[in-house]
């Protein structure tokens, strides 16, 4: 099924299916599917159900691209029977990929039981829902994510305790993948609240980036198609498998270690700065 906004939905061989990008030439959630995908990356390996289970007040939750609310609907879904209040914030630079889902909601399945919500958010980028014991505030953020981290008006959002980050890969959309990306991101974190931001990504370039920003850095869950993604997060106690010196070793051996700089993608060993900073990261100290 091709649509003229850009976007057809595809059979996955695990008969599921997705939404492709015509424009990226990227499907989301390749390979195992939206759903599978998310409850992998996001909701297990993050302990999500048990989390909010032990956790008092509003439970901030960053999705990073919003694309077609595969990963936003999936933890909200796991989460529906837990007593919590979440506070969810999309972004993304555009809402036709969730339109476009909402069109094709027989065929994705996911969507079942929050159409009205998403038309919500479609006509008001905003929406507030009781489900069961869940409560939910959930805002649209329609912007340049990287820009939008450099404006004053990114202080004024709340501070997440877990961000799904879900961006097209580096090759067709480097400007997500930067070190200032990361590193405005990170600062824009409150020390005081642990966060997590688990990524499907395991480059060796991600991880430096990720390091170089500020955040501990370790071995991901698999998802069904890789065998490990990456996890970082604002303090080590959320790493149960940190990155080690033999991966320091490896990394610096790599002819893919050097992070994007600017938002042009190319691949480059770890020049001697990015080296020694990385050696000096107290996840390696140790």
């Amino acid at each position: 099924m091709q649509s003229a906004t850009g976007y057809r939905i595809v059979k996955l061989a695990n008969g599921a299916h997705s939404v492709h990008s015509l424009a990226h030439h990227e499907t989301f959630h390749p390979v195992v599917g939206p759903v599978v995908e998310a409850e992998a990356l996001y909701v297990r390996q993050l302990g999500l159900v048990e989390r909010l289970q032990r956790h008092a007040g509003e439970f901030v939750l960053w999705d990073v691209g919003l694309g077609a609310a595969a990963n936003a609907i999936t933890a909200l879904r796991a989460t529906r029977e837990v007593p919590c209040a979440i506070h969810l914030l999309s972004f993304d630079h555009t809402l036709d990929p969730l339109a476009f889902a909402l069109q094709h909601r027989e065929a994705l399945g996911y969507l079942g039981g929050y159409e009205t919500h998403l038309e919500g958010l479609l006509h008001d980028r905003h929406c507030v829902f009781q489900d069961g014991p869940q409560t939910v505030r959930w805002d649209t953020h329609l912007a340049d994510f990287p820009a939008l981290l450099t404006e004053p008006a990114a202080q004024k959002l709340a501070k997440p305790h877990v961000i799904m980050f879900d961006a097209f890969s580096p090759a067709t959309n480097p400007a997500m993948w930067t070190l200032p990306l990361f590193s405005n991101l990170f600062r824009l974190l409150d020390p005081e609240r642990p966060c997590a931001l688990p990524t499907y990504s395991r480059s060796t370039m991600l991880r430096v980036t990720l390091l170089l920003a500020g955040f501990h850095v370790g071995v991901g869950h698999a998802t069904g198609e890789k065998e490990e993604t990456t996890i970082a997060a604002n303090t080590p106690a959320l790493i149960t498998e940190p990155l080690d010196r033999r991966w320091l070793q490896r990394a610096h051996r790599s002819t893919s270690a050097e992070p994007l700089w600017e938002p042009v993608y190319r691949q480059a060993s770890l020049s001697p700065a990015s080296w020694e900073k990385l050696q000096q990261h107290p996840q390696f100290r140790c």
